[in-house]
């Protein structure tokens, strides 16, 4: 899964909900360009997430790029837009968990891959390695990197991306532990199972931001303690 999966900078289709967008917005299709450069906008590349025609999701049954399945809705699951589903999850108020491979985030475009990533609604990307930047990247935007302990995977563990996911260990803690139990229940019989993964938040600076939610919740946070009055004095 590399970073062009995640957040393509190909043309956009017209058809594809980035281009519904912007000739909503009165862009000609002629007009529309590629997602590269319309990365300033992030209504168009939260509308890009997940896009690339490539991408094969096990959730639409390796349907194409930007489609997948709405676990909201009863069985036969609808396939559908990503950012369709994902805003009604933010609407129910659940978050998002990310099932990946090796080398998970390899290649270019990697601070918009994890910013996307982020706008989604995901909070946790559980994968069997992960490129290094786009990792960090992660961190940076709140979104908790797990791994796969060695010799695990998605598919070994027979998840097939449609479970409930509880990540226990966090709940009151200053910093995260460097291991975690993930539970999946499976929503159809209710099978239950359970693995540990590693925590990868590398550096303390990591567990820092991780606590605040990401980098800009941190610098955000710092800035407003340093100029908070001091406290009064007790007048005792």
């Amino acid at each position: 899964m590399t970073t062009d999966h995640i957040c393509p900078a190909g043309r956009i289709p017209s058809g594809s909900p980035a281009g519904r967008y912007l000739r909503g917005q009165g862009v000609d299709v002629s007009e529309l360009n590629s997602y590269a450069s319309r990365r300033g906008n992030w209504q168009v590349m939260r509308r890009g997430g997940f896009a690339n025609p490539r991408l094969r999701n096990r959730l639409s049954e390796g349907g194409p790029g930007g489609l997948t399945a709405d676990l909201t809705a009863p069985l036969p699951y609808p396939v559908e837009e990503v950012d369709t589903v994902a805003d009604r999850y933010a609407a129910a108020g659940v978050p998002l968990v990310v099932l990946g491979g090796q080398e998970y985030g390899t290649g270019s475009s990697r601070d918009w891959a994890a910013k996307v990533t982020a706008l989604l609604g995901v909070r946790a990307v559980i994968a069997e390695s992960y490129e290094r930047i786009h990792r960090s990247n992660l961190v940076g935007m709140g979104v908790l990197p797990l791994q796969f302990a060695d010799g695990d995977s998605a598919t070994s563990l027979g998840l097939d991306g449609s479970e409930v996911l509880a990540v226990e260990g966090l709940a009151g803690r200053a910093s995260a532990p460097p291991r975690l139990t993930v539970t999946a229940t499976h929503p159809v019989g209710g099978a239950v199972t359970t693995f540990t993964v590693t925590t990868r938040l590398d550096t303390p600076r990591e567990q820092l931001y991780h606590r605040y939610g990401g980098v800009l919740p941190y610098v955000l946070r710092s800035t407003l303690e340093r100029l908070a009055p001091p406290a009064p004095a007790d007048p005792a």
